[in-house]
């Protein structure tokens, strides 16, 4: 079975074939507004992944397939779009004729979405793109096309591996992708850890190793994402208090994060109060609400780090904790 396979690659390789699979989720990459010069008043996911496809001319006539998985404005992403994105990227992968897959999505929740396909999706040997745009396909420097582009093309890199993002030119890690700024065009950093690669007129430069595959397969997760861990985030600032935390627990929750300030330090009365859910059964974990950086332990902390793992990071991977049992 093994040397079918190896043949069918060769085989696509030789003939030019390899496909890259494009996976459409909608978010502003996608989204219109009534005038040219609206930037800010638009409508996340109204148009379609083939429509945004044909759109970049340098497209035409690549090896390309498209799939539309969900059309939605991604600050309503939902587990349920996840898990369906996370199968449809694994089965993708698995054809010996796709180099890569790519996915379009909006920016409000795409380093949720990359991390958690990070944790989940086992891209060892091929990549997985996110990319997005800060304007509509309307507007008048839409940069939507062009991040497509430089998707496309580092999908079709040769020895690209992992989950990454591609935003203005520049490659992040899953891992690492934060969004830092609410509208401009560059409007996403890789924190400390810095960038993967640039992409400058069509070329990959890179800077440091692809990123390392972290993923196990989605047939991990449960079936029905109704049934997943419930883990919220709380926030830690002046005049803090526990009340949030009592009320979380009394709604059943099975986790929280707390963004907690600077290097993990804790309201008093927030402290307490979640020191007393993690007695009673409730996974916590500190992260910190500083953009850059990691939580360090001293090693005598109550309550568990998440290291450098980013709030919404935190969360996933106390979720996937939860629910995998770790």
């Amino acid at each position: 079975m093994q040397k079918v396979v190896q043949d069918v690659v060769q085989e696509v390789v030789q003939q030019g074939r390899l496909k890259v699979v494009i996976l459409g989720t909608g978010g502003t990459i996608a989204g219109t507004a009534a005038q040219a010069g609206d930037t800010i008043g638009y409508t996340a996911g109204q148009v379609g992944v083939a429509a945004l496809v044909a759109a970049v001319p340098m497209l035409a006539g690549e090896a390309l397939e498209s799939e539309q998985v969900a059309q939605l404005d991604s600050k309503d992403m939902t587990h349920a779009v996840w898990l369906a994105l996370a199968q449809r990227v694994e089965a993708h992968l698995a054809r010996p004729e796709v180099a890569g897959v790519v996915i379009t999505h909006g920016t409000d929740t795409l380093e949720e979405t990359a991390y958690f396909l990070h944790r989940v999706v086992d891209a060892s040997r091929k990549p997985v793109v996110l990319c997005a745009a800060m304007r509509p396909a309307t507007a008048l420097s839409a940069d939507g096309p062009q991040n497509l582009l430089d998707a496309v093309q580092l999908a079709r890199t040769e020895g690209a591996a992992g989950v990454m993002a591609v935003l203005a030119g520049s490659v992040h890690a899953a891992a690492d992708v934060r969004k830092v700024h609410p509208y401009r065009a560059d409007a996403f950093s890789s924190g400390d850890a810095g960038v993967v690669a640039h992409i400058e007129a069509g070329r990959v430069r890179r800077h440091r190793p692809w990123p390392e595959a972290a993923g196990s397969g989605s047939r991990r997760l449960r079936a029905d994402p109704e049934l997943w861990p419930r883990v919220e985030i709380v926030t830690s600032h002046a005049g803090a208090r526990g009340t949030l935390v009592a009320a979380l627990q009394a709604a059943g929750v099975d986790g929280i994060v707390v963004a907690a300030t600077g290097n993990g330090s804790l309201h008093h009365e927030l402290e307490a109060a979640l020191v007393a859910a993690q007695q009673a059964g409730v996974r916590v974990l500190r992260s910190t609400r500083c953009l850059d950086g990691a939580v360090l332990d001293a090693g005598t902390e109550v309550l568990s780090s998440a290291g450098a793992l980013t709030p919404v990071k935190a969360r996933i991977a106390l979720l996937l904790d939860l629910m995998t049992g770790g």
